[in-house]
């Protein structure tokens, strides 16, 4: 049986992946958290077929749960179910040491096959995703320019795009304003772009938020 720990900001999805995964002969929601500091508590007690992570959390960024999750716990196949699209966080999730990402509009069965292919030791990607890593791992990669960001910085760009304040993107992230300042400025040179509405206008161009 595979015992599974959700982690997800959403109850009705933590439900809703229970329910589901309660008619599955081999797979188990053994506990969930609906914040990173108790999934990664729970990680911590118990050991686990898989872990499925949300990358919005409200207490601290996915990507930094997942970093910290395969520092941890390095054969314990993390699997990234979220909102958001595969062009905004995939490559990085699996960058960061994800085994597969999911978005959650995925069918209910796909989420089984995947759980299934990821505690088998494989990787679960789109056509999509298994394209780009190809590209990197034969030294072509596509050369958009939020691609050269650090997590960090990407995560700054999305907040500023989405029209938060230094002081709002600090205490989202659990950073100082002056560190926040040091993200912008860093990005905005990676991106040969200036201005909050350059920036912007770049991240709606490219499909970056919805």
């Amino acid at each position: 049986m595979i015992r599974v720990l959700v982690i997800d900001d959403h109850g009705l999805v933590r439900q809703g992946i229970r329910q589901f995964l309660a008619d599955t002969p081999d797979i188990i929601v053994g506990a969930d958290a609906s914040n990173a500091a108790d999934g990664l508590a729970r990680a911590r007690r118990e050991q686990w077929g898989a872990v499925l992570l949300d990358l919005t959390l409200p207490d601290s960024h996915g990507l930094d749960v997942l970093k910290e999750l395969r520092r941890e716990q390095p054969d314990v196949p993390i699997l990234v179910l979220s909102m958001h699209p595969e062009d905004q966080f995939a490559l990085r999730a699996i960058r960061a040491g994800a085994s597969g990402y999911l978005t959650k509009n995925s069918a209910p069965e796909e989420l089984v096959t995947a759980i299934r292919a990821v505690v088998s030791g494989r990787h679960y990607l789109s056509p999509w995703l298994a394209e780009r890593l190809a590209r990197e791992a034969t030294g072509h990669p596509f050369n958009a320019a939020h691609e050269q960001l650090s997590d960090r910085e990407y995560q700054v760009l999305m907040r500023i795009a989405s029209g938060k304040t230094t002081k709002q993107i600090a205490s989202e992230m659990n950073i100082s304003p002056k560190t926040v300042s040091t993200y912008r400025t860093r990005l905005s040179e990676k991106m040969n772009l200036t201005t909050d509405a350059e920036l912007t206008a770049y991240v709606f161009r490219n499909r970056l938020l919805e």
